[in-house]
């Protein structure tokens, strides 16, 4: 049977705010990267090619972005929502190009899903839902799903206390569907697949079945763990199936267009852009990454960073554990440290001091 996807993408990302002003969640960069390619290599890898995203929130941002990079033999195409129709919504609003089994992913998961073993397990039950649950260490942070000694969803459970927990297995945001199911999601109307449909699911008494994997798994959706992705990444942490341009070496990946100063420093592991360029004296990583065009001036010290592209950081300047969006420009002997965020276009002046949160 043909497998096909839907990467829900509609939401606005305001908990990465001002980063998804201008640059829609789907495809904020990860090691230069955008997010989007990384769940399309995990679906390509596991056999399913024919994509199709389900977005709101600036399309024409997203078909330029994803127009730059090479899906392989992936077909990705998009459905628009001219009213957020939450995450089920959205999926039935992809449902005229879906026919047959469907693996539905959220927009802001990065993970290393076995995805071809969970649907051998969709096909060997006989399972008309499957969907992937993950442990964590905090439940409740998140929504249980609670399962039947033979791996049938028994119930759902958002955000309990501690008195509550039942189970560490959490939704994971990968799920397996059968067609049919999308009829019974309103069409054109918001509905949420966590607070409606998968209840229905149970209701109706669907072969609904959990598959618990515990393998890489995190929501990239907020400032902390956007950063976190970076830093796995570089660490070798998760196993992607796409890699940034240029060589890997000892340090981790320095384009060849990237020039260094014979006394700048490098600390790996780091990804140093196409077209940067590192000053005398300056000292890069670890755990950064460098967009194209970035500027790194004589004495400046970036560590544990993620710059977007053409940031320019004057001399002397100190950038730690911060967030930077495209074009920004910070003023020389600035320090900007741990939890900070810069949005597009941002001008810091020399001398600035600016913490995060």
């Amino acid at each position: 049977m043909t497998v096909q996807a839907v990467i829900l993408a509609g939401g606005l990302g305001t908990r990465l705010r001002p980063l998804t002003l201008e640059r829609p969640k789907p495809v904020v960069p990860l090691l230069n990267i955008p997010f989007l390619s990384y769940q399309l290599g995990l679906l390509g890898a596991h056999g399913v090619r024919d994509v199709i995203l389900s977005v709101s929130h600036r399309p024409e941002v997203i078909r330029a972005i994803m127009g730059r990079e090479r899906l392989g033999d992936v077909r990705l195409r998009d459905v628009v929502e001219k009213d957020p129709l939450g995450t089920a919504g959205g999926v039935r609003n992809a449902a005229d190009l879906v026919d047959g089994r469907v693996v539905v992913l959220n927009g802001d998961v990065l993970t290393d899903l076995d995805l071809t073993a969970m649907l051998r397990a969709h096909e060997a039950r006989g399972a008309a839902a499957t969907i992937y649950l993950t442990p964590v260490e905090n439940p409740t942070a998140y929504g249980l799903v609670e399962l039947e000694p033979d791996g049938r969803v028994h119930r759902f459970l958002e955000k309990p206390g501690w008195e509550e927990v039942t189970t560490n297995n959490v939704n994971a945001g990968v799920y397996v569907l059968e067609r049919e199911l999308l009829e019974l999601i309103p069409k054109g109307e918001p509905y949420s697949m966590e607070r409606e449909f998968f209840p229905l699911l149970l209701e109706r008494g669907v072969a609904f079945y959990g598959y618990v994997s515990p393998g890489y798994w995190l929501d990239i959706g907020t400032p902390a763990k956007y950063l976190q992705a970076q830093q796995d990444l570089l660490a070798g942490r998760f196993r992607a199936h796409v890699a940034p341009a240029g060589e890997h070496g000892a340090n981790g990946w320095i384009h060849p267009t990237a020039t260094m100063a014979p006394t700048a420093r490098v600390r790996g592991p780091v990804v140093i852009g196409p077209g940067c360029h590192v000053e005398r004296g300056a000292t890069i990583g670890p755990g950064v990454v460098l967009g194209a065009g970035c500027r790194i001036e004589e004495g400046a010290v970036v560590d544990t960073a993620v710059l977007w592209e053409e940031v320019q950081a004057g001399a002397a300047a100190h950038l730690t554990g911060c967030l930077i969006g495209h074009g920004v420009s910070i003023g020389a002997h600035a320090h900007v440290t741990a939890g900070a965020i810069l949005g597009d276009g941002t001008r810091l002046g020399a001398y600035s001091r600016l913490a995060g949160d």
